[in-house]
């Protein structure tokens, strides 16, 4: 079972502004979702500090968030690199299995990327992830460069939404005004 030791909160501040933005959004009415916890187990707790220092992961874990928005499933992970590059080593072969399965069934899956060194933000599609992914399983080159990320699908802080990747999303993916969301 793989371990966990605490490095302390690496890209939690870009996942915080998901969430901020997300919470935004359903206060709106454009989408909700949600981040979906790592179900972990403690094996080292400080309990002066009420902390947890080591722990194992219970499965393997999917994506960081999910939800809907207008009516379309939306699915995706958030990643960030200092680099000019996205290393593909943390992204796992069951993660783009999920997304590539969640694609086929209709909903939009996607990895969020930011270049934090170039201050930018990219959608990255599922399937320009798979091509990469796969190459790199065969031997290939085992990153991402950030010339291969589509400047359409570079998210902008606007409209209010720190992160607003619902507008790279609606570009990419078929949005409809769902049945449901008239009503209200």
């Amino acid at each position: 079972m793989p371990a966990w030791v605490t490095r302390g909160l690496r890209g939690s501040a870009f996942e915080e502004l998901i969430d901020l933005t997300n919470r935004l959004y359903e206060q709106k009415g454009l989408a909700v979702i949600q981040k979906v916890p790592t179900p972990i187990t403690p094996t080292a707790v400080d309990n002066a500090a009420r902390t947890i220092s080591q722990a194992y992961f219970e499965k393997a874990s999917t994506v960081d968030f999910i939800g809907v928005s207008r009516g379309v499933a939306i699915c995706f992970d958030a990643k960030e690199t200092r680099q000019t590059s996205l290393p593909l080593r943390n992204i796992h072969a069951h993660q783009v299995e999920f997304m590539k399965n969640f694609r086929k069934q209709g909903g939009a899956s996607f990895l969020l990327v930011n270049f934090t060194t170039k201050n930018e933000i990219f959608l990255l599609p599922i399937e320009t992830l798979a091509e990469f992914h796969a190459a790199a399983a065969k031997g290939e080159r085992k990153s991402i460069p950030y010339s291969a990320f589509d400047p359409e699908l570079r998210i902008k802080n606007e409209g209010g939404f720190p992160v607003n990747y619902l507008a790279a999303a609606e570009r990419l993916y078929a949005f409809r005004e769902s049945p449901q969301a008239s009503r209200t």
